[in-house]
């Protein structure tokens, strides 16, 4: 059972960093300067931001956040 904590620790240790390191290559949600002119909010980026690096982006970023936060309940369990 031991092995398997540490291992469990490994992936627990190389998930925090790879959602740390996710997280910084985010674009923020703000709009800047376009929204003061009232910039066009319907286009092409934002209808295909499923199918660009910011979507993959937060496409991994709840995949581990979700992993984030099984294995801190598992690893919290005292087996």
């Amino acid at each position: 059972m031991e092995i398997l904590r540490i291992i469990l620790t490994i992936i627990f240790v190389i998930d925090c960093i790879a959602l740390t390191i996710i997280v910084l290559l985010q674009e923020g949600k703000s709009a800047g300067l376009g929204a003061i002119g009232g910039g066009a909010t319907e286009t092409f980026w934002s209808k295909n931001k499923g199918r660009s690096m910011e979507g993959a982006l937060e496409k991994s970023t709840k995949f581990l956040a979700i992993l984030f936060m099984i294995l801190a309940a598992v690893l919290n369990i005292n087996f």
